[in-house]
């Protein structure tokens, strides 16, 4: 009967969950700061925000705190550059992992594509590791990555 009662409990949860958009879930989440504040800078959070659906390949702190020193900085102050490498991390419509699994690649907003590969029990992204996968928002799904994706 206990399990009855946890099964009914997890759908409304999960409801919960996708009440949130994209941005918003990013914020919840608190291991995007970097991201959000460049979503920001980028002047991307409305777009973000709206019905989509899209799939954010999100990079968390981590990943951002991988790169070169001051590339951050320099690019909260480049606009248009900034734009055009969170535009390469999203693709548009509702990918999940299993779905994504079984392409090769996705084109991005940036109009440059990502190569994907199942690769290992995960799928990888260009060089950067799915390290979590379908979080599911009200207007798509992200799935997070453990390195920033530089376009060519």
């Amino acid at each position: 009967m206990l399990l009855a009662a946890v099964a009914l409990v997890r759908p409304a949860v999960a409801a919960e969950k996708a009440e949130k958009d994209i941005v918003d879930t990013a914020v919840a989440a608190g291991d995007f700061t970097t991201l959000v504040a460049a979503v920001k800078a980028a002047g991307l959070v409305e777009a973000l925000k709206s019905d989509g659906p899209f799939t954010v390949f999100a990079p968390t702190d981590a990943a951002f705190a991988k790169l070169p020193k001051g590339t951050v900085d320099s690019l909260l102050k480049d606009k248009e550059k900034l734009g055009k490498i969170l535009k390469y991390h999203v693709v548009a419509g509702k990918v999940m992992a299993a779905d994504a699994a079984k392409l090769d690649s996705a084109d991005t907003l940036a109009g440059a594509s990502l190569k994907i590969q199942a690769k290992d029990g995960g799928v990888m992204i260009n060089d950067a590791k799915v390290i979590k996968a379908d979080i599911v928002t009200s207007n798509g799904v992200i799935h997070v990555i453990d390195t920033v994706l530089i376009p060519e």
